[in-house]
């Protein structure tokens, strides 16, 4: 076995109204990685003292290592336990980049649970966690009901660090949306997404970690699910119902939230909430705090409001146009099927209006040019047809 890695705690920072808590990975050959997280000093007392933050957001790059781990401070074991199965199940998913290695700790040491009942969840602002935050405000959850008293707004994860201003805006307009619900907005900026690896896989993580990063106040962190995460056609993916529990301690719970609901029937309940209407953000594009109206995350919650029935709402702020849907360009296989079932939606609300034939354009366009079985001739056609039949912008 080589030598280990070690992951080495660093003191908290302070400059101006900001903490900031990071921790040092060290490799075998020496080389070493920093993450951080950067928050408002106002939220000082609910940041742990633990290390189990830095453990989830370092464990997929740990995986790729061919190296055990030793945490130069305190990790509760119970997380330690649960990090055993989350191995597991991603080396058998990704054998080709992930094994499962030992991970150890100077003081392995439960973490006090909070003393208040108080959940937290991983914030967006867009139709997910938005769901989730409303679901629980209004009382719909039943027995799955939670004590939801904040969102976590994550810089540096759909807006890159490199976009302050832009952060700021559409941070300060989650704040309105959580407020309006009784909840307030934690901003917290990181570096996770910058640190590499593979995104698909990774995210969850990321949030599950910064989550956790604030267990001295609360004792259980809820992210926001995607489309049906018990499909089998889901999996693997960085948030799924399998492995999200697993980044869980005794003193800090990680649930995944509305895992069997589809996209329509989240809009469709959050349409009652007048603040989403007007402050949500959906958007593929980093550089603006608004929704650009023309990326894959735009046209399809755009259609879901048509397919509902329901005016757009004031958050998209331009039409979307047949031409915005045949130029459409997908990026994997997943977007194409995400599309395939508005086609399946539309026809069952008995929709045949034009637009409908646009996406079916897309769709048929985007596959050919997506398939890996396509001869070069294949991808020219595909090119063609595109340049005779889109219209130019």
């Amino acid at each position: 076995m080589p030598d280990k890695t070690h992951l080495w705690p660093e003191e908290a920072s302070r400059e101006n109204d900001d903490l900031t808590l990071s921790a040092i990975l060290e490799r075998p050959d020496g080389t070493r990685r920093r993450l951080w997280y950067r928050l408002p000093m106002k939220f000082q007392e609910a940041v742990t003292k633990s290390c189990d933050p830095f453990v989830l957001g370092f464990i997929f790059t740990v995986m790729r290592t061919p190296s055990d781990l030793i945490v130069h401070g305190q990790v509760s074991p119970s997380l330690l336990r649960n990090l055993v199965e989350f191995q597991d199940v991603w080396a058998y998913w990704r054998p080709e980049k992930y094994r499962r290695i030992e991970i150890t700790a100077d003081v392995e040491r439960e973490q006090p649970r909070a003393q208040s009942d108080e959940a937290i969840l991983g914030f967006s602002g867009g139709a997910d966690s938005s769901f989730t935050a409303w679901h629980h405000h209004s009382g719909h959850a039943g027995r799955l009901q939670r004590n939801l008293m904040a969102g976590v707004r994550l810089h540096g994860f759909d807006i890159p660090l490199e976009e302050p201003d832009v952060f700021k805006q559409a941070a300060e307009n989650s704040r309105l949306m959580l407020a309006s619900i009784g909840m307030d907005l934690i901003p917290v900026a990181t570096n996770f997404r910058a640190m590499g690896g593979t995104w698909e896989d990774s995210f969850a993580s990321g949030v599950a970690s910064s989550l956790m990063l604030l267990q001295g106040r609360y004792n259980t962190g809820l992210i926001a699910a995607g489309n049906n995460r018990y499909s089998a056609r889901a999996l693997p993916w960085g948030s799924n119902p399998i492995t999200d529990r697993l980044m869980s301690s005794d003193s800090f719970e990680i649930i995944l939230d509305g895992s069997l609901l589809d996209k329509m029937e989240k809009i469709k309940q959050i349409q009652a909430w007048p603040e989403a209407g007007e402050y949500l953000r959906v958007c593929l594009d980093g550089r603006s705090a608004s929704n650009c109206c023309r990326c894959e995350k735009c046209v399809k919650t755009i259609l879901l409001f048509r397919i509902l029935g329901l005016d757009q709402p004031e958050c998209f702020e331009h039409d979307l146009s047949n031409g915005d849907i045949w130029r459409l360009r997908l990026h994997s296989s997943g977007d194409v099927q995400d599309l395939g079932r508005l086609i399946g939606q539309a026809r069952e609300a008995s929709i045949s209006a034009s637009w409908v034939t646009a996406l079916r354009f897309c769709i048929v366009i985007n596959r050919l040019r997506l398939s890996q079985s396509q001869t070069a001739l294949s991808r020219k056609l595909a090119r063609r047809i595109y340049r005779w039949f889109v219209p130019p912008l």
